[in-house]
């Protein structure tokens, strides 16, 4: 069963992907900002991440840079409901593997998830 990290500020947000994942067979690990992301993957050792972008305390693409320095081989998806094109391209020249906007197509999170884990 893969693991997955939820990291998400939203109380609702986070517990309503850790439901939707559960319900698909993933093992779900939650972090609520990107400092306790970083603590939660050292831990963990997920199989991949959904991350949101826009945090408090550390947002997403700082919490990116430091998994990937941690574990260069991390899966991290990056989440957000700003406008996407510029911080899609940035995000992924700092290692994430995919980018979706939110309001996120839980059919579409699936297929990246699958596409990641392969």
């Amino acid at each position: 069963m893969p693991k997955v990290m939820v990291v998400e500020d939203s109380l609702y947000m986070r517990n309503h992907l850790a439901k939707f994942l559960t319900e698909h067979s993933y093992e779900v690990v939650l972090a609520e900002n990107g400092e306790e992301a970083v603590k939660t993957y050292r831990s963990a050792r997920p199989d991949a991440v959904l991350m949101d972008v826009a945090m408090p305390q550390m947002n997403g693409l700082a919490a990116l840079v430091e998994i990937r320095e941690f574990d260069q081989q991390a899966k991290v998806i990056m989440l957000t409901a700003m406008d996407g094109r510029l911080l899609a391209s940035h995000a992924m020249q700092m290692g994430a593997k995919d980018f979706l906007m939110k309001p996120v197509s839980l059919d579409k999170l699936l297929m990246a998830l699958q596409k990641v884990l392969k």
